[in-house]
C-alpha cells in the first residue's frame, strides 16, 4: 500500500505528529479522539464548508476513530450547520456505530440564535445528549484524563443576539468549581484563546488587509484567567476551522481542525506518564483535500486568508516537541 493512498481507508494513516508536549500527563495512557466544526447539514450544499460532504467527511471519522485505540471520542462543538433538528438527527445515525462514550460542548452554531428560521433545540437538550450529568460545566474522567468541558457559545438566553463566545457570567462561580475539582484538566471549549485570534490579525495585516476577523472570545483576559487559575492543561477547541496552537497567561491551546472544509481532518490526543501527542488525522482523500483547498481558498477574501494560515500551519508540523 501506498504511504499516500488516493482513496480514504478508515484507520490506513498513521497521523503526522500535530504536537508533542510535557503536560498533561497520565500514569496509564489514554487517548482521546476530537472533532470540531463538522457543520452536518442534509439540506444544503456548497460553501467552503461543503455542505452537500459533511456527512460523508464525519462518517469518514467515525469509521477512522472507530479502527483505532481510543477511550473516548469528543467535540469542540458546530455538531450542525445550524441547530436544526433534522440536523442533529442526522448527526446522533452518524455518531450511533461508535463503541466509546461520546462528549460534547456546543458551538456557535448549535445554539439557539435570533436568526434562526427553525426552532433551534435549547442547550439544555444539547447537554442532555452530549455532557456527562446533564448540564454545563462538565467533569468527567476518562482513562486517568479528567475532561472539562465548558459552554462558550450561548444558550437561548445568553449570547443570543451574537455569534461571539464567552463564558457565562452566571456560571463563573460553577465554572470555577469544576477546574477546582479537576486534576490537570483537559479542558473542552468551542472558542479560543485571544492569542489565537491575534494569529489571525497579524496575517491580515502582514498579507491579506480585507480579510474579516470570525467571532471571537468577549472577556478574553477573565477567560484566560480563570482557565489559569483552574489549572487548565491543555485546552481544546475549534471555530476557526484550523490546525494551530496558542499559549497564553500558562495555558495551552490546541485548535483542532473541522471535518467539513479544509483541511478536513480530526486529531486524537495521546496522554500517558511521558506526557502528551498530539496527531492529525486525515477524513478524506487527496482528491478532496485538493477539492477542499480550491473551494475555501476561491469562497471569499477572509476564507482564502483562513486556508492561507491552515497551509502554512500542515507545513509546520509539529508545532511543538517539549
Amino acid at each position: 500500500m501506498s504511504d499516500h493512498p488516493d482513496e480514504f481507508v478508515p484507520g490506513a494513516h498513521p497521523g503526522s505528529v500535530l504536537a508533542r508536549l510535557a503536560a498533561p500527563t497520565a500514569e496509564t495512557e489514554t487517548t482521546l479522539a476530537v472533532v470540531a466544526d463538522p457543520h452536518v447539514s442534509t439540506r444544503a450544499e456548497g460553501t467552503s464548508k461543503l455542505f452537500e460532504h459533511t456527512e460523508q467527511h464525519l462518517r469518514n471519522a467515525v469509521a477512522d476513530i472507530r479502527a483505532r485505540d481510543v477511550d473516548a471520542a469528543c467535540s469542540v462543538g458546530d455538531l450542525t450547520k445550524d441547530g436544526e433538528p433534522w440536523n442533529y438527527d442526522a448527526v446522533a445515525e452518524i455518531l450511533d456505530p461508535l463503541e466509546v462514550p461520546f462528549y460534547a460542548v456546543p458551538g456557535n452554531h448549535d445554539v439557539p440564535k435570533e436568526r434562526d428560521e427553525h426552532e433551534t433545540p435549547p442547550v439544555s437538550e444539547f447537554a442532555a445528549e452530549y455532557a456527562p450529568g446533564g448540564d454545563y460545566p462538565f467533569r468527567t474522567t476518562v482513562g486517568d484524563v479528567d475532561l472539562v468541558g465548558l459552554n462558550t457559545a450561548g444558550t437561548e438566553d445568553f449570547l443570543y443576539d451574537s455569534h461571539d463566545g464567552t463564558l457565562d457570567p452566571d456560571r463563573l462561580d460553577a465554572v470555577r468549581e469544576t477546574l477546582a475539582a479537576a486534576d490537570d484538566p483537559v479542558v473542552l471549549t468551542h472558542y479560543n484563546l485571544p492569542a489565537m485570534a491575534d494569529q489571525l490579525r497579524a496575517h491580515r495585516d502582514a498579507v491579506e488587509p480585507e480579510m474579516a476577523i470570525p467571532p471571537v472570545t468577549r472577556d478574553g483576559e477573565r477567560f484566560v484567567e480563570t482557565l489559569a487559575e483552574g489549572g487548565t492543561s491543555l485546552l481544546l477547541t475549534g471555530h476557526l476551522h484550523l490546525p494551530s496552537t496558542a499559549s497564553q497567561g500558562g495555558v495551552r491551546e490546541v485548535m483542532v481542525p473541522t471535518t467539513c472544509s479544509f483541511p478536513q481532518a480530526y486529531v486524537t490526543v495521546t496522554v500517558g506518564p511521558g506526557g502528551t501527542t498530539i496527531r492529525f488525522h486525515p477524513v478524506t482523500d487527496r482528491g478532496g483535500l485538493r477539492y477542499a483547498f480550491s473551494e475555501r481558498s476561491g469562497d471569499s477574501v477572509t476564507a482564502r486568508g483562513l486556508t492561507a494560515i491552515a497551509s502554512d500551519r500542515l507545513a509546520s508540523f509539529p508545532f511543538v516537541e517539549e
